[in-house]
């Protein structure tokens, strides 16, 4: 990939000149993934997530069960697997190689978090219904507690490029899993709190407490 001027490399912006064009196998992996979320979502709207099958899923997004476990290894999985860890990941990597690493978080978790509430990936009613399970359903929250160490291995890649470490350094493996853990807190808070407030601030809160430690309360909403 070309580097700019500046160092960094060109932002992948799905509207950009820059950005490869997908595969028609890739497109179609994209819409499978999205029937199958958009089905669950659906029936658990209706009957609630325990009462939701693998075979209902499958039926209602008009695929096989087997195509769905292939995409999900678990219901739980449904829920918990996004496409953002990708997302956070690729921005990472487009943002000016000298901006300090806190800094490119906090623009790429504003902008990612954007993205997701304005219906990019999945609509806002889904992405609240999303939010309301992770704290709600026991065997989510496992799950997702499951997925930390892989969405800090994916972002340890761009983390060890920006400062020169080694992905498998504990320096580097320690921060990863402190922003992947601290992000989940603040989409738990958000949901435990009937969603209220922008979940984007929530999560720049959780990353200044990472940046600089925990000071005496301030006056935040809760």
């Amino acid at each position: 990939m070309a580097t700019l001027k500046d160092g960094s490399t060109p932002r992948r912006d799905p509207d950009g000149d820059a950005a490869p064009r997908l595969g028609l196998r890739e497109r179609k992996k994209i819409k499978t993934r999205a029937a199958i979320r958009r089905a669950t979502y659906g029936l658990v709207r209706e009957q609630g997530y325990e009462a939701t099958t693998i075979e209902q899923i499958a039926e209602a997004a008009e695929v096989s069960p087997s195509t769905v476990f292939r995409y999900f290894p678990t219901k739980e999985d449904i829920v918990v697997t996004d496409e953002y860890d990708r997302l956070i990941e690729e921005e990472l990597r487009g943002r000016p190689a000298r901006e300090p690493l806190p800094e490119s978080l906090r623009h790429v978790v504003r902008g990612v978090l954007g993205r997701a509430m304005s219906g990019e990936h999945e609509t806002p009613a889904e992405a609240r219904l999303r939010g309301r399970l992770l704290a709600e359903v026991p065997a989510v929250r496992s799950r997702m507690s499951e997925n930390l160490a892989v969405a800090a291995r994916s972002m340890g890649g761009v983390v060890a490029e920006r400062t020169g470490r080694d992905p498998d350094d504990l320096e580097v493996r320690v921060y990863c899993t402190s922003v992947v853990g601290a992000l989940l807190e603040a989409s738990r808070h958000w949901a435990e709190h009937d969603q209220q407030g922008d979940l984007g601030e929530y999560a720049i809160r959780a990353l200044d407490v990472l940046e600089h430690g925990l000071g005496p309360r301030k006056s935040h909403a809760p």
